[in-house]
This record gives structure tokens, sequence and C-alpha cells, in this order.
């Protein structure tokens, strides 16, 4: 959800809600009268090869998937090139120790068990997209293996990244595209916040930062762990949190006239991604008065004066 605040004491609100191993078993029928055919010995099992013991089902790192679904069952694993159109991409594979590899069944998704699969998809995820995957239109989750996989014996879990929807501020939903994310952030692109506009229904519209705008995307706030209502609920307390992080953007001190030199702008995780473990609160510099055709970044005093 994007709320804003503009600078100084009027305060201007926004918010949108916008294989299978068989058991053989022999019946042995012994029939009398009839002797054993030449060259054999009358045990019909001890020529057998061994059976192959079952192979756990387990997908890998660089698959993409048509089907977003957060638990990873055999039947819908039907792997795509990265470079046809899918929905998610598996990006690393993971392993359930300890306490939560011990349990019966595997962690619920979006349960808090499921936090520390989560805190090392985040950082794999860092690592493959060349940055914070939080300053792109991107988002992750954990698959952990099905219910069935787990009683088999898997402990794996898929972590996966996709794209979100521009135009839905609040939305969850997976973005169907082409292409890997590997990277994707290591240069500019229009998949990484910067500079915006308000479009049609007050959506925030990347534009490169020499067209007018009012907007600028300047970094993430970690929220503490709570409820997403209680998280959510003191918006003044976020936009503060908002507006050091504008200033260290824009290197500009923090201190009582912070409020008179910069309007702020922020997002919210949803709250499908909150219950996965995502806490970054996306802040952006939001201008109430001109319009814009460069960059705040390292402007100091100068690109935020007191009004």
């Amino acid at each position: 959800m994007l709320r804003r605040l503009s600078r100084g004491n009027g305060e201007n609100h926004m918010r949108r809600v916008l294989g299978v191993t068989a058991s053989a078993v022999l019946v042995a029928t012994a029939l009398s009268g009839c002797g054993n055919p030449p060259g054999t010995d009358g045990d019909l099992t001890d020529d057998w090869r061994p059976v192959a013991e079952a192979r756990q089902f387990a997908p890998r790192a660089g698959e993409c998937h048509v089907n977003a679904e957060p638990t990873a069952y055999l039947t819908s694993h039907q792997p795509v090139d990265c470079a046809k159109a899918h929905l998610v991409e598996t990006f690393h594979i993971g392993t359930f120790t300890g306490d939560l590899a011990a349990r019966p069944i595997p962690p619920r998704v979006g349960s808090a068990a499921m936090r520390s699969a989560f805190t090392e998809c985040d950082a794999k995820a860092k690592e493959f997209v060349g940055g914070d995957w939080r300053d792109g239109r991107l988002t992750v989750q954990v698959a952990p293996t099905s219910p069935a996989g787990w009683a088999g014996g898997s402990r794996w879990y898929r972590c996966d990244l996709f794209e979100l929807n521009p135009l839905d501020d609040t939305g969850d939903a997976a973005v169907n595209r082409a292409g890997s994310l590997r990277g994707a952030l290591r240069a500019s692109t229009p998949l990484r916040h910067g500079c915006a506009e308000a479009g049609e229904w007050g959506h925030l519209l990347t534009v490169p930062c020499t067209k007018v705008h009012r907007y600028e995307y300047v970094g993430v706030w970690m929220a503490p762990n709570a409820s997403y209502e209680d998280a959510t609920k003191d918006e003044d307390a976020v936009h503060t949190k908002c507006r050091s992080v504008i200033a260290r953007y824009a290197k500009v001190p923090v201190d009582r006239m912070l409020r008179y030199r910069t309007g702020s702008t922020y997002r919210f995780p949803s709250e499908e991604a909150w219950a996965r473990g995502d806490r970054g609160v996306r802040c952006w510099y939001w201008s109430s008065g001109k319009k814009l055709t460069r960059s705040i970044a390292g402007g100091g005093t100068k690109a935020l004066p007191v009004n």
C-alpha cells in the first residue's frame, strides 16, 4: 500500500486497496509331479537384479515454472526454459535441518517456522539479482516440498523469485515474463525502482529522472516483527522512518527541519509477502510542490531546501 505525506504540517494520506517401487509378492506354487526345467535350480529369485532404491524427487536451481504455487508438488513440476514465458524462477535449493527437519509434516507456507528458510532465500536472492531485490518490482517466496514428499524423506525447499505488476501496488501476483532474473538489478532496468510519476489511478510509474516527476525511490526501511495490522496502523511513525531513509539518500541532516524538506510516500509488502517474512518498507521521496527533472541522490540541502 502506498501512503503519502507532504512536507511541513500539511498531511495528505493516500491509501489504495488495490519411480515408484512396487512390492513384488511372489507366490510360489509347488506343482506336484513337475521337475525343474533344464538349467534351473528351482529358486526363482536368486538370479533377480536388486530393485533400485526409490529416488526422491528434487527440483534444481535454474529452473523456471509456469505454476507459481508456493508448495512444490511432483505432479505440478513442469519446468520450462527460462527464456520462455514463465511465472517464477527457482534460484536456490535449500534444506531444512535440525528441529524443523524432524517435524512430521513440512512447515506451513507463511508460518513463522518458515522464516529461517526465507532469511536464506533473501540473502541468496540479493546475490542472484546483483542487489537488494526489494529495490525492484520483485519478490521472493519459499516453496517447500509437498506433504507426500516430506513423508518420503525430502527436506528441500525452493527459493523462488518473481516479478510484480507495476500497476498493482498491493498485489502479490506473479507477472508472466521471459528471461532469467540473474543479474537483473546490476544495471539500470525497468524492473528497478527509480524516479516516478503518478499514473492513472495514482499508480507510481517509473520514468527517467531527467523527465518531469514528483517521486523518487530512496531505499528500504526494515520493519520489526509484528502482525501486519499492527505494523501498518501507525502511518506517522512509518513516514518518520522513511524521511530518515530519504535524508541518507539525499545527504541532508536528520533533524527537526527534515519534515520541512521532504514529503514521503511508502509501500508495505503485500500481506502475503509479509507472511512469508518480507519486512522491507519501500520508501519514496515526494515533492508536493514543484516537479523535478533530476535525481535528489546526494544533492544535499540544495536539492532539498527547507520550505
